[in-house]
């Protein structure tokens, strides 16, 4: 059976996801790409992973570079766009890592993640990237969602946290895999 492509991608925009700008140094200049492919992969070694389309030039910037990724605030959406093919008027403002060796990041993003390029692979038509992280900071704020085609806010906050009233959950004292 033959899935069509574009009701695919329909039916996958329906998990609502992180608005992220992943970002790269090349010919001495930095450059980003607007990603909600983005996913943590592991605490021990610290890695994420980000899923970049093949045939986009960021994905050709990414080959064994150190990369950020810039999760975005709810008001950012222009620099999402800005990243995705729709310059904004003042380009967005950059800053330096503590460490020379990682890739520039966004200023006044949520939170960023400095990584050292660790594996890709194959992913059909992306690349997908994983990074050990170096270097991270988080801010204050809600994050740019994106859902169905568009950007979103988040909603009121549940009172409770469902996986810390799971029996599958790892931090409970009684919980031992086995």
């Amino acid at each position: 059976m033959r899935v069509d492509p574009r009701a695919l991608r329909n039916c996958l925009g329906h998990f609502a996801t992180g608005v992220t700008v992943v970002t790269c140094e090349a010919d001495g200049a930095p450059h980003g790409a607007t990603v909600n492919a983005f996913t943590a992969v592991s605490l021990d070694p610290p890695l994420v992973l980000v899923s970049l389309d093949r045939d986009t030039k960021a994905c050709k910037y990414l080959d064994d570079r150190p990369f950020t990724v810039n999760v975005l605030r709810e008001k950012q959406d222009d620099v999402a766009l800005h990243f995705a093919g729709r310059p904004m008027t003042e380009a967005p403002a950059w800053e330096r890592p503590s460490d020379d060796t990682l890739a520039p990041r966004l200023a006044g993003s949520l939170a960023t993640i400095a990584c050292a390029p660790w594996r890709s692979y194959d992913g059909g038509d992306h690349v997908l990237y994983l990074g050990e992280v170096r270097e991270f900071e988080f801010h204050g704020g809600d994050p740019l969602v994106f859902y169905l085609g568009g950007f979103r806010h988040l909603g009121d906050v549940f009172e409770t946290v469902p996986w810390l009233e799971s029996a599958d959950c790892p931090g409970l004292s009684w919980f031992r895999p086995s």
